[in-house]
């Protein structure tokens, strides 16, 4: 019956979603036709533009079942879910620009596709925010409330205890406790009563209101209490493991089905394809916006490598991507020809402690060559490589195969997230960061705290960076 009542208000709740979706579009439509008419001229009849509903409302519908949008909010912050709703409204908006080109419809202004965007970000906002406020109103006055057991009496017990206790506007009551231990006898766990022992919940089951049963046991006691699961499946009640089986990984835990077959995921990488994508678009609007801005000055650039020392214009380069996946990475040459075969003369001058190999003024680079690594122009080549899909525009830098096989076990890390054109160890130092150590930890807190926000703040310091020539060797 709550299942059933679930999917009818989720229904509920996309059929709204797909009026307000058409509502927006029809009004960016009347603003883009009455109030920027006289600057960007009149749009067509509005029948030219009917057929993107066909496309919008499919679009922003699987965009928002991707993310979840239409799974419980009860546990879930509000700003967890407008973040959500940004990630839609931002990426459904880049994909219906691509799409209008893709089918040349020039004719289909730009700025009525931004504005459409824009308005339908704020109406679902303002949907979202009635419907939560509606909610917790409800709540207060003891309505719409799941009744929760939790099976253990333990730490962890406790820990769930007490969130579901501070966050009282989920609609999670906390009803008892259930005893995984019939050796220790417990009365009360806090001010929550203890009803009985796991060996007494089928008949609890029939006497008390139970919605949800929350396990926080041990690993192997779980697997004692198989029996339970299936008399919970039986009479639909809804069942949930706190998962505490690893206490002291690091790596993020998230349930995923591979066709039919439920795994539990232990991550320490970003894994939401969504921001994923964004990521990709990001990268691929970049590169192909600068390669094609600097163009003239890469032709420049190649024709005095070209006149000014022997050699290819390019210097290519094995290197490890994602995973220690090898590729081919590009640059202009800033070196003398056979500088790989010279590196054994200057291995004294090394400036790194650990595998890398640095050296601030290497004796083997040209004048031109020294000129382009103190503006960074010699990585210039590198956008290639972003948009082949070998490394990023931010991501941490791509190392040597030898370096690599030099790495600590905990160092390998590093590999998980594809490599970048910038990263942190570029806006905090670069060059001058001469301990491989602490360039390794920065690249560990770049993929443990990876958005798309951090990814932004780094390219936009790389620019003064570069800008200002620091940390150039």
């Amino acid at each position: 019956m709550l299942r059933q009542k679930a999917k009818l208000i989720s229904l509920w709740v996309y059929l709204t979603d797909v009026a307000l979706l058409i509502g927006a579009f029809f009004l960016s439509f009347l603003l883009r036709d009455s109030y920027f008419s006289e600057p960007y001229g009149k749009l067509f009849s509005f029948d030219r533009y009917l057929w993107l509903v066909y496309v919008v409302v499919p679009l922003w519908s699987s965009l928002f079942y991707y993310i979840g949008f239409y799974e419980s909010q009860r546990t879930k912050t509000f700003w967890r879910e407008v973040w959500n709703l940004a990630k839609v409204s931002s990426l459904g908006t880049l994909l219906l620009m691509a799409i209008v080109f893709a089918a040349k419809a020039d004719y289909i202004s730009r700025l009525f596709i931004i504005s459409f965007g824009c308005l339908s970000f704020l109406f679902i906002f303002l949907e979202r925010l009635t419907l939560r406020t509606f909610i917790r109103a409800a709540r207060k006055r003891g309505y719409n409330y799941r009744n929760i057991l939790i099976v253990g009496t333990g730490r962890r017990a406790r820990e769930v205890a007490e969130i579901i206790g501070k966050n009282k506007h989920w609609g999670l009551k906390l009803i008892g406790f259930v005893s995984d231990n019939q050796e220790i006898k417990i009365e009360k766990v806090g001010k929550v009563p203890v009803l009985g022992h796991v060996a007494d919940l089928p008949s609890m089951l029939q006497r008390v209101v139970v919605d949800e049963l929350i396990f926080a046991v041990s690993r192997k006691r779980l697997e004692e209490l198989e029996e339970i699961f299936l008399l919970c499946e039986e009479q639909g009640i809804r069942t949930r493991v706190a998962v505490n089986f690893f206490p002291h990984m690091i790596a993020k835990v998230h349930l995923e089905d591979l066709h039919g077959v439920p795994l539990l995921t232990f991550t320490t990488t970003p894994h939401d394809e969504v921001l994923l994508a964004a990521k990709r678009v990001f990268d691929l609007i970049i590169a192909s916006v600068v390669l094609l801005a600097l163009l003239p000055l890469s032709l420049l650039i190649a024709l005095m490598i070209k006149l000014t020392s022997a050699g290819p214009v390019l210097f290519r380069q094995t290197r490890i991507g994602l995973n220690g996946r090898q590729f081919t990475l590009y640059k202009f040459r800033s070196m003398l020809e056979n500088a790989e075969g010279m590196r054994n003369d200057v291995e004294h001058l090394n400036e790194m402690k650990g595998p890398a190999f640095k050296i601030l003024k290497d004796p083997r680079t040209t004048w031109v060559g020294r000129l382009l690594r103190r503006t960074s122009l010699d990585e210039f080549p590198q956008l290639y490589n972003v948009l082949r899909g070998d490394m990023s525009i931010v991501g941490p830098r791509p190392p040597l195969p030898e370096e690599v096989a030099k790495y600590e076990r905990w160092q390998r890390r590093r590999l998980s997230m594809k490599p970048g054109l910038t990263c942190l160890w570029q806006v905090n130092g670069r060059n001058k960061i001469t301990d491989f150590k602490k360039w390794m930890e920065l690249d560990l807190h770049y993929i443990d705290n990876w958005s798309l926000k951090l990814d932004l703040k780094i390219f936009i310091k790389t620019i003064f960076v570069v800008l200002a020539g620091r940390g150039a060797s």
